[in-house]
């Protein structure tokens, strides 16, 4: 498509995200909009993702485990074992 790589696209996408470049770009939208009297505020839709909260809500706390140890992997049982069957 000749955008580079999918990783260039991430590093690109993620740099501009830390330069503040999609919200100046929606400030600059919101003020070209309001200035044509194009803007519907009938229609606004506000979530968590444009809003940003203030105080920061309290720290979450970690969930607690209900295994004593690490979770074993589903690849760490011998399957030879677990699935002997005697012929008879």
């Amino acid at each position: 498509m000749g955008f580079g790589s999918g990783m260039t696209c991430w590093r690109r996408l993620a740099a501009w995200n830390e330069a503040g470049v999609w919200e100046k770009l929606h400030v600059v939208l919101l003020k070209k909009l309001r200035s044509a009297k194009q803007l519907d505020w009938s229609r606004a839709v506000i979530d968590s993702s444009h809003v940003r909260a203030a105080r920061r809500g309290p720290k979450a706390v970690p969930a607690r485990s209900t295994e004593r140890g690490r979770a074993a992997s589903t690849t760490s049982w011998s399957t030879a074992r677990a699935s002997r069957s005697r012929c008879l």
